[in-house]
């Protein structure tokens, strides 16, 4: 359910009750459950959870990008600036994505065409969703690259995707997805396997980019570091639920659920001593086609009880601090 203070401006995007769906040989996978959210023009809302959590499909659900035999419930509505995009056409959808929303994928070397010059893949989208003749294309494109950031854009332009660094051809993927100045971008786990310095350059472009249009973002990632001082509000996604919601300031000043915590806990700190042992979770995330009953992180939960493994816990509302968890013994609460 969506708390939406009366005064408060419509969204640009608003996610009702969404939930995904995958058939596998081993069973219905339930990636996604039951899910609602709000993003208002302007503001960045961070997607964080494990790998496995649902975030990804979740992205993919909104811009119906999802595998065949992924399906999203009738019950579902999403919502872009008055848009109802899961009842569109894939005709009608097309004009939206890419131009009004777009994508920013995790490995962008398995979203490049391999036998594509970078100019052409940047130039394809403006030729397409602009009507930009080709060598206005092109020469956009080397403004694009030089705007992310690349150096010798009108050398790179001829070059393929192999031939550039793995920051390089993030960068790229950046310029492809804000050629056309979307109105919502989706990033989803921008700094993947890029090292510290290189993720905070990406960051960066993007939160600057990200100003200077006014451009609204979903940032997806599996690292709280990574979405803290960057988003406006943050969600908390375990086994396809959400199971934290809150501003970004609040959860991080008094976060309730338990796994939420354990994430935290998980990031490398920099005053730590050499050879400090990394906190980690334990245990492994539950398998989607067969939750177990009662809350799905019982299972690695240092806070179980006989309760978490009876019944799921709700996801409950709190009007004071304006915080969304679903635990029955939430860390600041006595247990």
């Amino acid at each position: 359910m969506i708390h939406r203070p009366e005064n408060q401006p419509l969204p640009i995007l608003s996610i009702q009750n969404l939930s995904t769906t995958i058939a596998t040989h081993h069973g219905i996978v339930r990636a996604v459950n039951h899910i609602s959210f709000d993003l208002l023009k302007g503001h960045t809302l961070g997607i964080v959870g494990e790998s496995g959590s649902g975030k990804s499909i979740l992205s993919k659900s909104i811009l119906k990008l999802l595998p065949r035999k992924a399906h999203v419930s009738c019950k579902s509505r999403i919502y872009f600036d008055g848009l109802e995009l899961n009842k569109m056409s894939q005709k009608a959808l097309n004009t939206v994505r890419g131009k009004r929303i777009a994508m920013i994928f995790q490995d962008p070397m398995s979203s490049l065409n391999p036998v594509m010059t970078i100019g052409n893949q940047i130039a394809e989208s403006l030729i397409h969703h602009l009507g930009m003749k080709k060598n206005r294309a092109l020469n956009r494109s080397v403004e694009l690259l030089t705007s992310v950031g690349i150096s010798n854009p009108k050398q790179r332009v001829r070059h393929y995707p192999h031939q550039l660094s793995g920051g390089m051809r993030q960068r790229v993927a950046i310029a492809i997805a804000l050629a056309c100045g979307p109105e919502l971008l989706i990033a989803d786990e921008p700094t993947t396997a890029l090292d510290v310095t290189v993720q905070a350059e990406i960051l960066d472009l993007l939160a600057r980019r990200q100003a200077e249009e006014n451009m609204s973002m979903i940032l997806i990632t599996h690292d709280l570091g990574v979405a803290a001082g960057r988003a406006n509000d943050i969600i908390v996604m375990y086994a396809g639920r959400i199971v934290e919601q809150a501003k970004a300031k609040q959860l991080f000043s008094a976060m309730r659920m338990p796994y939420t915590q354990a994430l935290m806990n998980s990031i490398p700190r920099l005053e730590n001593r050499p050879h400090t042992r990394q906190n980690f979770i334990e245990g492994q995330s539950p398998d989607l086609t067969n939750l177990p009953k009662g809350c799905s992180f019982a299972p690695r939960c240092s806070r179980v009880q006989k309760r978490c493994k009876r019944k799921e816990p709700p996801l409950s509302f709190d009007s004071r601090q304006d915080h969304l968890f679903a635990c029955w013994y939430p860390v600041g609460a006595n247990s």
